[in-house]
């Protein structure tokens, strides 16, 4: 069988039918369905419950009595109430942040931002309340005798205490992290850069290597490396001066090889060589001294052939 639910077109009609009721619905059979559909008492439209609009009363003069009966116009001392902003926040101001004024939206999912902006509130409401009560001559401090059991227990406050600092202390490193981050990809950027830029001298130094290996430039500046090139025009009459002479390769030739010409007879005497006796050692020259070596002197000489035979025979 299947359920259906359908709109009668009364209580009477319904109860002809076998159903209780239009809120419980009906479950028919097909042939019942269509028993009933052939008398007409069917009537096309779904079965739904249309509920009644709730009436809403703005009884102003009720509210009016209400109020008045339990509103009671008591004195300042025995309300204590205060509505003010919330103090100026010191310690931001001495880390140099920037605190939540009195217009702003706290955010209220931060909540070391939501707790701090209740202490600066509590904090005005004191510095205004104390004032008052000085004035109306009551006392604002605990006696000495006194004890009474405060709301939260001091360790319950201070792990309170240490969970907000804690969160502050996440968020500031965090906060660290992302700046790291960010200086790690622009040092990334420059190293790059300084990279690309070595590259550049390279091939700029090797190809001006290669020009002056095949004689096209005779200039040698590529060797001063990253020197700063002289700012006044002093450096153009010296480069005019080197094309009259030889160029740097010939220079350079120059100073490994010589610069050739007639090579013998470079130990003769000459006028001035002859004349210095500078070096003239007369005891030396005449066999006198200590490192002479003339007949005079007789030395340890080297025994000769044959007594060199006759030794090794005795041996």
């Amino acid at each position: 069988g299947a359920i259906v639910l359908w709109k009668m077109g009364n209580e009477d009609e319904g109860s002809l039918l076998g159903v209780e009721s239009d809120e419980d619905g009906c479950e028919l059979s097909d042939a019942e369905l269509q028993e009933a559909f052939a008398k007409g008492l069917l009537k096309p439209g779904l079965n739904v419950a249309v509920e009644e609009e709730k009436k809403t009363a703005n009884n102003v003069d009720g509210l009016k009595l209400c109020l008045a009966d339990f509103r009671k116009d008591l004195p300042w001392v025995e309300r204590l109430d205060l509505t003010n902003p919330p103090a100026v926040d010191v310690v931001a101001k001495a880390e140099g942040k920037q605190a939540v004024a009195a217009g702003e939206e706290v955010n209220a999912e931060d909540d070391f931002q939501r707790e701090m902006f209740f202490y600066r509130q509590a904090q005005a409401t004191v510095l205004d309340a104390l004032p008052k009560l000085q004035k109306l001559n009551i006392r604002t401090k605990r006696p000495e005798d006194y004890f009474a059991e405060m709301a939260k227990t001091d360790q319950h406050m201070q792990k309170v205490r240490q969970k907000l600092i804690q969160k502050q202390q996440i968020m500031e490193k965090s906060e660290k992290a992302k700046k790291l981050r960010e200086q790690r990809k622009y040092g990334k950027k420059v190293q790059v850069e300084v990279l690309q830029n070595r590259q550049k001298q390279k091939k700029a130094l090797m190809s001006a290597v290669k020009k002056y290996q095949k004689g096209m430039t005779d200039k040698l500046d590529f060797l001063d490396g990253d020197q700063e090139k002289p700012k006044n025009s002093t450096a153009a009459p010296k480069t005019r001066m080197s094309k009259k002479g030889p160029n740097a390769k010939r220079k350079f030739k120059d100073q490994k090889f010589g610069f050739g010409g007639k090579k013998s007879g470079s130990k003769w005497n000459t006028k001035e060589s002859h004349n210095d006796v500078s070096g003239f050692r007369a005891r030396i020259a005449h066999g006198k001294g200590k490192n002479a070596t003339g007949k005079g002197k007789r030395g340890n000489k080297r025994p000769g052939k044959d007594a060199r035979r006759k030794m090794k025979g005795r041996k």
